[in-house]
């Protein structure tokens, strides 16, 4: 985990929409919700460079814009 200012303020705000779309998919039961919300509270745990932190929390989302979109 990466301790600088910039890394702690992407892990927070990553964690946060993760926290955010895990309780809307648990309260809806819509899996992808869930599973995309898992992921962003606890991938920034391992990754380090708030960056690299932001691009895959982006491409994470880009994802689950993309699994919605197809209907699941």
């Amino acid at each position: 985990m990466d301790f600088s200012p910039s890394g702690i303020f992407a892990s927070l705000i990553l964690s946060s929409i993760g926290y955010a779309l895990f309780r809307y998919g648990k309260k809806c039961v819509r899996m992808p919700q869930l599973v995309s919300g898992l992921v962003l509270m606890i991938f920034p745990t391992f990754v380090s460079g708030a960056a690299l932190m932001l691009s895959l929390g982006a491409v994470i989302l880009v994802g689950l814009w993309f699994s919605v979109r197809a209907g699941l």
